[in-house]
């Protein structure tokens, strides 16, 4: 029997096996008592009221995240490039340069946020970076706005792979894609958000003798200050301390995630170098990182050069801003329900799969239709690139977090996945949409697909590699049954090596 299985109804599975209860560890009869104690009808609750309580926090974090990240898009088309006389070369450097702080502090903050609390530490760098949004309001040449660009990066980094994270620690295997996706999708709904947001305080320009987008930075960086001030009470940090939980439902929620596939019964501690080199040199992740780097090509592109083609599809400034937000509403709506099914049937790889065929289909059709004689077909196209992205980022998150076992390897390696994944696509992504190939930019339509090919491909490598490490681990479980084994007490600091740990497909 899978030590580490889940049922259907996202229950953890009795593991007892063919042991007496006198013959299991202690904290494992505990699991069992309680589940007796908590039917489906009572788990279902209990997940409610933390999804009532998670939930909604983090996703008004990173729907204030990207919409503060992307505004700058909007920007573009209020004058932003003329009033500071850049050239385009050094706009996109001011887009590009965001991704290397990003990108490299995104494992540290991680880290940073297992040894503080996460309520204390998203609390931090949301007011860092609202402070950084409502300055890049007054900056007056390239070089104030390149140096904010920068000091934004340094402080969103912690928050995608901070949220990813936090979910892992509440949610089972096979409950945690779902809840990605509530605050991931939260970055379409920015999209939609910050066109329609960038449309009406477009109308002040002019306020006080500032710029409409100058009032956009501001007015968007003293309201990520304000959510910021409340952040420290919204955010749980673990069941254990959350006065909103019984005693005994967060001692549940504690014992089914140890007992469940991303432990395996391991009690950590405080944090070892061991962990930090698991998660870097894990094939696992560095596949989970290709496909993220490769989609963040995609959504990056999207979320900057968005208004600006569809403006060139003959659309006023104005009403281009209005015409994003069906697009990622679009984007929205399918990765939620993508999420829903790939908890629903256990899966992940055909969830991850689906979606990128999607987004292929989206980017031929971008590189072969002219815009100028088929506008509408173009803009169909941004619909299967969003509906594509957005439900492909949740997957391959989950999918990589769901098959590492130990809170510090899951968080090193996570942080790994989003490190690299968004300095490639932060930068690539940025810079491949060139203004001498308007309206068709061939280059950028060219290389997205090169990228989404190269996220499907590995999607089949790591599916491939999983069902073949489930096999050698099959094979081992079913040697020491024969030779009466305990494998339980053989591999319990292997985490996710051990053969007890199935892979999840």
């Amino acid at each position: 029997m899978d030590k580490q299985s889940l049922e259907k109804d996202s229950r953890v599975e009795d593991v007892s096996g063919q042991k007496r209860d006198a013959d299991l560890p202690p904290e494992l009869q505990e699991l069992n008592e309680l589940q007796a104690k908590f039917d489906e009808k009572r788990l279902k609750t209990l997940l409610r009221k933390v999804d009532v309580r998670l939930m909604p926090p983090l996703a008004i974090l990173y729907l204030v995240a990207f919409v503060d990240r992307a505004n700058i898009g909007n920007a573009r088309l209020q004058n932003l490039e003329r009033d500071l006389g850049l050239s385009p070369q050094q706009f996109a450097w001011c887009l590009t340069i965001f991704f290397f702080p990003y990108s490299l502090f995104e494992v540290p903050s991680n880290v940073m946020l297992k040894i503080l609390r996460p309520s204390v530490w998203l609390t931090l760098i949301v007011l860092l970076w609202g402070v950084t949004m409502t300055v890049m309001g007054l900056v007056q040449n390239y070089s104030g706005l390149l140096a904010c660009r920068f000091f934004l990066g340094v402080f969103e980094a912690g928050l995608f792979p901070g949220c990813a994270f936090i979910t892992t620690c509440w949610y089972t295997r096979f409950e945690v894609q779902y809840r990605v996706a509530l605050f991931y999708t939260a970055a379409s709904l920015s999209g939609a958000f910050s066109g329609l947001l960038a449309y009406a305080i477009g109308n002040m320009d002019g306020v006080r003798g500032y710029s409409g987008w100058r009032w956009l930075f501001i007015i968007e960086g003293v309201a990520t200050c304000l959510v910021a001030s409340i952040c420290y009470f919204l955010i749980p940090d673990t069941p254990s301390t959350a006065g909103w939980l019984s005693q005994e439902e967060a001692r549940f929620l504690e014992l089914r995630l140890q007992f469940d596939g991303n432990q395996t019964g391991v009690k950590e501690g405080g944090f070892q170098w061991k962990f930090l080199r698991q998660g870097l040199t894990d094939a696992k992740v560095w596949m989970g990182t290709i496909q993220f780097g490769a989609i963040c090509t995609c959504t990056y592109s999207l979320s900057y050069a968005l208004p600006t083609m569809i403006n060139l599809l003959g659309y006023s400034a104005a009403n281009a801003q209005l015409l994003t937000i069906p697009v990622y509403a679009c984007g929205c709506i399918v990765s939620i329900l993508n999420s829903l099914l790939s908890d629903r049937l256990q899966q992940r790889a055909a969830f991850f799969l689906l979606p990128i065929a999607c987004v292929m289909v989206g980017l031929i059709i971008g590189l072969a239709t002219p815009p100028e004689t088929l506008p509408g077909v173009v803009y169909f196209a941004f619909f299967l690139v969003s509906a594509g992205i957005f439900s492909a980022i949740p997957t391959t998150v989950s999918w990589i977090s769901n098959n590492l076992a130990g809170q510090w390897k899951r968080a090193v390696g996570m942080g790994l996945q989003f490190t690299v994944g968004n300095l490639v696509g932060g930068t690539v992504g940025s810079n491949i949409f060139l203004s001498r190939e308007k309206p068709r930019y061939r280059t950028a339509w060219a290389v997205l697909f090169a990228f989404i090919t190269t996220a499907f491909v590995s999607g089949w490598v790591l599916l491939a590699m999983l069902k073949r490490w489930n096999r050698q681990k099959e094979a081992k479980v079913q040697e020491a049954e024969r030779e009466g084994r305990d494998l339980e007490r053989e591999n319990e600091e292997l985490g996710d090596g051990s053969p007890l740990f199935k892979y999840v497909l």
